[in-house]
């Protein structure tokens, strides 16, 4: 049989997209289906002799399919050398997704690199391919992508930004869904079967009435079935003994996604159709509906990872960080014998491959070297996406006296399995407190450890906040001229952040009831008047990060004061909010947690799959320390509070 039209094979690329997520202590339901020992042998055979065809689209579906199959070493082993070359643009999206599905997250770099480029050939093809395997980067990339004057690029675009929450984003492609041209509309009812949802179905319907194309019916039709539409899971029922191979293969696809197990004997049939493409989005559809059934999309994971015991009564200051595999790695404070500050202590660490339901058994990630403790650990890549091989670092502190505490950086290049030699960052003399989860890496390449000093915490406790400055990745290091002091206590536990305009905003911790701010129009070597930066709070640090597919700012903090109590009030509730417009002012307020009988601070964040991941400690009325793990969805961070 003929190869299909470009268009078609274009949209064949589509590929499943799990949108589902997780539920603290929820199970996921059992598979729709089981498939036999012969039909699962069947199915592998297919894509086994697909993966080393000479077609090349066909054999990247193949690759998906296998991973879902828990085959990705195998697709690996495959893909890779194909990766090493193919010149052309287009494929090496495809290669280089395929490679991210099948564990290697390294290889996003490739797409991003293609993005940026100035030659637009493989431009729609980034944008989808990153769509399709949940990358967004630091969302720079993505969101210009957005303005795209080219419809297929800005719509994948948008369905890559909505699935992380951005809500401007899905109404473009809703606008797409009504555009004159209904094959722009048909690439629109594809993302919207993936973000969309039951409020869509009409407008889907309203396509149906626009075409006689049985393919380009088959987006809208597939789309409706997603939504759980009786119309639409009948068509593809019947879809599927098309004599339009397009259609046939198409409607597979959505048959696994849309759960339609009542399909099961039609999709074995398809195993030995005579078009390839047919046979593997057969074998992929089984897969799929054999498998555990996802949790719900827009559920929150909630671990307390890090339960405080006789032994270790504190876990604190810890640190979250994607790694190349897909898991995440959650380094922490493990205090041991008592939650002094002063006690002995040293960082740990738990791993994670299912987004943060089940965790591994702790590993030291650094041993306790200073005459008290070493604590406080922030996880960074040390470059930017469009980099693939990403060395990570590991900040911390080690504290021998109450006059001599130090921040060190340890350079990992194998995914923090080792680390190398310790580089020292506060030479100068002194107590330097160094928050967990704080470095900041500017646009420039500049990198930023923000401290708050004093020369003894026990005698003096009177802080001023600089920062570390290094121009050369880390290996040598200075402190800025400029420093902030504030009344009282001082300027304590800072953060630093890269506005949009370039200057850098230090919010820090206060006994003033406030959160206060200075700004640096520098780099971070000089710094402006501090002041109050609106928003109240107790004597207790906040946590602050861009949005990467919005643009939007996000802060973490107690939204408490109570004059005259101690640290000014009590670390209770934890909140978080969005600002649109660099922190002027803040909406969408809500308590992440709200006992009033616990305290809840030390806050890590970062976002990956489209979701809010945070790590921060729960004290409770015992006055122990454990650590909790949270991931929520960018989408219900932009859901209105309710009243």
């Amino acid at each position: 049989m003929k190869s299909l039209s470009r268009m078609t094979t274009v949209l064949f690329t589509l590929t499943i997209i799990c949108q589902s997520v997780l539920q603290g202590s929820e199970t996921p339901l059992p598979p729709k289906i089981k498939l036999s020992p012969e039909t699962k042998a069947r199915c592998l055979e297919v894509l086994r002799e697909a993966i080393r065809s000479d077609e090349f689209w066909p054999s990247m579906h193949a690759a998906e399919a296998l991973t879902l199959a828990g085959e990705g070493a195998e697709v690996r082993k495959v893909v890779e050398p194909k990766l090493k070359t193919d010149k052309d643009d287009q494929h090496r999206c495809g290669l280089a997704r395929e490679l991210v599905r099948a564990g290697d997250r390294s290889k996003a770099a490739i797409m991003f690199q293609i993005l940026a480029g100035k030659d637009p050939h493989g431009h729609v093809h980034a944008c989808e391919s990153l769509y399709k395997v949940n990358e967004l980067g630091d969302g720079i990339l993505i969101r210009k992508a957005l303005n795209s004057k080219n419809p297929k690029k800005a719509m994948m675009a948008a369905a890559l930004l909505a699935r992380w929450g951005n809500q401007d984003a899905l109404q473009t492609v809703r606008k797409y869904l009504k555009d004159p041209d209904v094959s722009l509309a048909s690439i629109a009812a594809w993302i919207i079967a993936r973000v969309g949802d039951k409020q869509d179905i009409p407008a889907l319907k309203a396509n149906l009435k626009r075409t006689d194309d049985p393919f380009v019916r088959a987006y809208f039709e597939t789309a409706l079935a997603m939504h759980g539409d009786q119309e639409g899971i009948k068509a593809v029922e019947r879809n599927l003994s098309s004599e339009n191979p397009a259609v046939k293969t198409y409607s597979a696809i959505f048959a696994g996604e849309a759960g339609l197990s009542q399909l099961k004997e039609q999709l074995k049939k398809q195993l030995n159709d005579e078009n390839r493409d047919a046979r593997i989005r057969a074998a992929q559809a089984l897969i799929v509906l054999a498998k555990t059934d996802q949790y719900p999309r827009g559920e929150v994971i909630v671990n307390h990872l890090y339960p405080s015991s006789k032994e270790y009564p504190r876990y604190s200051e810890g640190s979250i960080l994607p790694l190349n595999d897909g898991s995440l790695l959650y380094a922490t404070t493990q205090f041991i014998g008592s939650g002094s500050d002063f006690a002995k202590a040293r960082i740990i660490g738990k791993t994670s491959t299912d987004g943060g339901r089940t965790w591994s058994e702790p590993r030291v990630l650094q041993e306790n070297t200073g005459k008290k403790n070493v604590m406080s650990a922030t996880l960074r890549y040390l470059a930017g996406p469009m980099h693939q091989n990403r060395p990570i670092g590991l900040f911390y502190l080690k504290k021998n006296t109450f006059s001599d505490l130090k921040a060190y950086l340890k350079i990992s290049h194998d995914q923090c399995k080792t680390f190398g030699k310790a580089i020292e960052i506060t030479t100068p003399p002194g107590y330097h407190v160094l928050n967990n989860d704080r470095i900041t890496i500017l646009t420039t390449g500049r990198w930023l450890v923000p401290v708050a000093s004093t020369s003894d915490v026990h005698k003096v406790n009177h802080f001023v906040c600089t920062c570390f400055i290094s121009d050369d990745q880390g290996q040598t290091w200075r402190q800025s001229k400029g420093s902030v002091d504030y009344s009282k206590r001082g300027a304590m536990e800072p953060e630093v952040f890269e506005l949009k305009n370039g200057n850098v905003l230090m919010i820090f911790r206060t006994q003033s009831g406030h959160i206060g701010s200075s700004i640096s129009n520098d780099g971070g070597y000089t710094w402006n008047k501090p002041g109050s930066w609106g928003v109240r709070a107790p004597e207790a640090p906040s946590t602050l990060r861009r949005i990467p597919s919005t643009g939007d700012l996000m802060l973490i903090w107690n939204d408490n004061f109570e004059p005259g109590a101690g640290h000014s009030g009590k670390r209770t509730p934890l909140t978080v909010a969005i600002s649109s417009d660099e922190g002027k002012t803040w909406k969408l307020k809500k308590n992440l947690e709200d006992n009033p009988n616990n305290t809840y601070s030390y806050i890590s964040l970062m976002f990956y799959q489209g979701r809010a991941i945070m790590g921060y400690y729960v004290g409770d009325e015992n006055r122990v320390i454990s650590s909790r793990f949270r991931s929520i969805p960018l989408s219900w961070i932009y859901q209105p509070a309710k009243e």
